[in-house]
């Protein structure tokens, strides 16, 4: 079974099938928000359907970019024999 698992996570046969349920699960996400209810919202925002995905979503978009920028352009990432 644990082999089963690990062939399907790291296996690159099975990089299509990881990729359908990903947009699966995340299509699954969005539609359940749909059907929580929203009468004691206290923003605007908090209202619209699928705002808590789409900002977790642009949130984590947002973070890669900016640790990707501090560590090349900003100088905090160093060479792998920095202690060589």
């Amino acid at each position: 079974m644990i082999k089963r698992v690990i062939d399907f996570f790291g296996g690159e046969e099975y990089a299509r099938r990881r990729r359908r349920l990903l947009h699966l699960a995340l299509i699954l996400i969005v539609a359940a928000d749909f059907l929580v209810s929203r009468e004691h919202a206290e923003y605007l925002w908090d209202r619209l359907p699928g705002w808590s995905a789409a900002y977790g979503f642009g949130s984590c978009i947002l973070l890669i970019f900016v640790s990707k920028f501090l560590g090349h352009r900003v100088g905090l990432m160093r060479r792998e024999d920095y202690y060589d």
